[in-house]
This record gives C-alpha cells, sequence and structure tokens, in this order.
C-alpha cells in the first residue's frame, strides 16, 4: 500500500552512454527487464521500481529518489514549511504529477501522485 513519503520509485540518468547500452547492461548483469514509455525513458521494476533517462534535458545529474504523496498539494506545502526548496512546482507526467524540490542538504528529491 502506498502512503505519503514512503521511498517510492529511484530515477537514474542514463546520460554516460545510450538508453540501450544502459539496457544491455542492467540485463545481462542483473537480469532486468524494462518497459519503454516511448525513445526516451525505460522503467524497471526490481524490488524498488524505477527507470533511466538518457536525455540530458530531461534527466537528472544525479539518482533522484522519488517519494509518493496521496495528496500532492498537501505534501507541497509541507516541505516548503519545513524548509525545502520547490525546484519545479507540480507538473503532469506519464503516470501522474509530480514536483521536485531540495532539502537542507542540497538534495534533489521528487514527490509523486494522482
Amino acid at each position: 500500500m502506498k502512503q505519503t513519503g514512503k521511498l517510492d520509485y529511484l530515477e537514474m540518468p542514463a546520460t554516460g552512454g545510450t538508453l540501450d547500452s544502459v539496457k544491455a547492461f542492467y540485463s545481462a548483469a542483473f537480469s532486468w527487464s524494462f518497459t519503454d514509455y516511448g525513445p526516451t525513458y525505460s522503467a524497471y521494476d526490481e524490488g524498488l521500481e524505477g527507470g533511466f533517462d538518457p536525455d540530458p534535458a530531461g534527466a537528472v545529474g544525479k539518482p533522484l529518489p522519488v517519494l509518493y504523496s496521496e495528496n500532492l498539494e498537501e505534501t507541497l506545502a509541507a516541505v516548503e514549511e519545513a524548509g525545502g526548496r520547490i525546484v519545479r512546482p507540480i507538473f503532469p507526467f506519464p503516470g501522474g504529477r509530480r514536483f521536485h524540490f531540495i532539502d537542507p542538504a542540497g538534495n534533489e528529491l521528487a514527490v509523486w501522485g494522482q
């Protein structure tokens, strides 16, 4: 059951190689399987769900922890009140909506929901 604040997804950049080469590596090394969402994104579900984005314009420079929220607007307000800095306000993406923020240590995280 999804709960607000639980780590739900991990996006990783794939800008150091092609998306096909990254998928081939993880398939060969760990037997991962992938679901493609268009030509520029591929998701995995190997214990913790996640995906690779090879597009430097869309991908984050480091792994991106993605938390879940049952109410995105309430969670965004709570993040701001706690001292987080919103770097991407709520926006739609395939599967729902999300926002990105920077925590006090400088880490970028995202929160998604419906």
